[in-house]
């Protein structure tokens, strides 16, 4: 507490988080502003026949927007997927590696090109997301669009398209101006606001007697438990120690300093269990649109909670881990440049030896890495099926929204812990230190 009173003894951090949560209040305001031409209350009654589907993540992403359909409905999720595409291309694309490597300027041009491609992603998706509201197949005869055409279309595109890259614009302000990474607290915002509905449903089961107490309290710990394995897996990383050699340039004396490079146990953060969530709700969200007997028995065969769903999704999400970990972290470059700069692993040559080191310790935290992920991926489903929780309550209990915002808050708690101890106040924590996972 003594930490929290001294962050309104410092002005300039008090305006930033006054100035990020009114932001955050903005986007909350703007999650309720409907689309125009949509029943909402048939829509969301359509949303709670679609849970365990491609439109379940993209709901949880938008903060529930998705399933009401407001202006936000997109939510930040075009954004992402660019920012991931650009990601992966960097490494593909010679010209884009080179721009990455150019510092602050090359980096503004990769955002800028990525800004570019959020609109062009936004306009796919509000005219499919159009032309998808308009057929009432989609919804088991239930029409959510009483005046259908193209001026409708033409509005639901321009209305998302525009209510993306305020999103987007939102997110970068707060990044600027605020605290913390303002994309990652969007999407944080919205996962949060699911949590009193949650809350909600489990206190109507406790009333009716569906739950006992000591199975509640059983599952507090249990969540209390969860949340300290994740902040304790997502800090956790291996130093590998780095000496430097001494060089003697003209009088000055360069070098013959030792420091270590982390590497984190949890290198690819959510986006393994994004991808294989998507991955393996797509048989689902088609089974719904196609309605195709072999794609509706294969999807029950991929339901939450059955131990082929459980062994598929395990499998992905342990390869993705792999493949990202593989395409993001280049074990060459960074043995290059430490015999570049006199630097050397004690024990191991500088040059391919350095780097094949790297590999094989990479390939081991890698594998503790996704093994955790799988664990904390496949939780909400075991209490789903093991404890006959709803889903909405199951969900809070691992998962990518507990991922999400544990991550986020301690990035944000040690942005704020560096500017109190910057000014000699106390931080959050006496002992230790908070690592941000950027």
């Amino acid at each position: 507490m003594g930490a929290v009173q001294s962050i309104f003894k410092i002005p300039e951090l008090k305006k930033r988080i006054f100035f990020t949560v009114g932001l955050l209040f903005v986007f909350r305001v703007g999650a309720h502003i409907p689309t125009p031409g949509i029943d909402g209350a048939a829509l969301s009654q359509f949303f709670s026949q679609a849970q365990g589907t491609l439109l379940g993540i993209m709901d949880l992403f938008s903060g529930g927007s998705f399933r009401r359909l407001t202006v936000f409905a997109l939510g930040i999720m075009p954004y992402i997927s660019a920012s991931i595409i650009f990601q992966l291309l960097t490494v593909v694309i010679p010209q884009l590696e080179k721009l990455s490597k150019e510092g602050q300027a090359g980096r503004a041009k990769i955002n800028q090109y990525t800004r570019l491609a959020t609109v062009i992603l936004s306009v796919i998706q509000s005219f499919g997301i159009s032309f998808w509201l308009e057929n009432a197949r989609n919804f088991n005869g239930i029409i959510v669009v009483p005046d259908p055409g193209w001026h409708f279309r033409m509005v639901t595109v321009i209305t998302l398209t525009c209510g993306t890259i305020f999103i987007m614009w939102l997110g970068e302000q707060i990044s600027q101006r605020g605290i913390g990474n303002g994309i990652s607290l969007i999407i944080t915002a919205g996962i949060i606001s699911r949590f009193p509905p949650a809350l909600h449903n489990l206190g109507i089961l406790f009333a009716a007697g569906e739950i006992r107490f000591f199975k509640l309290l059983f599952l507090a710990a249990m969540f209390v438990g969860i949340v300290m394995a994740i902040i304790i897996l997502s800090q956790g990383q291996r130093n590998i120690p780095v000496q430097y050699a001494r060089r003697i340039v003209g009088r000055k004396i360069y070098g013959g300093q030792s420091t270590y490079i982390p590497l984190r146990v949890n290198h690819p953060g959510v986006i393994p269990i994004i991808f294989a969530s998507s991955i393996m709700m797509m048989p689902a969200t088609l089974a719904q649109f196609a309605r195709v007997g072999f794609m509706r028995k294969f999807a029950e065969l991929l339901n939450p909670g059955g131990w082929f769903y459980l062994l598929v999704n395990a499998a992905l999400i342990i390869f993705f881990c792999f493949f990202y970990t593989a395409i993001t972290f280049n074990s060459t470059d960074v043995s290059d440049n430490m015999k570049k700069y006199g630097g050397f692993v004690p024990g191991i040559r500088p040059g391919r030896p350095t780097s094949e080191f790297f590999d094989h310790i990479m390939a081991r935290i890698t594998l503790i890495g996704a093994i955790y992920l799988v664990v904390v991926a496949e939780f909400p489903t075991l209490i789903y099926g093991g404890l006959k929780i709803p889903y909405i309550i199951a969900s809070f209990f691992g998962g990518t929204g507990l991922l999400i915002v544990v991550g986020v808050s301690l990035d944000t708690i040690r942005q704020i812990e560096s500017h109190l101890m910057m000014r000699h106040y106390e931080g959050f924590i006496k002992k230790g230190k908070i690592k941000g996972r950027y």
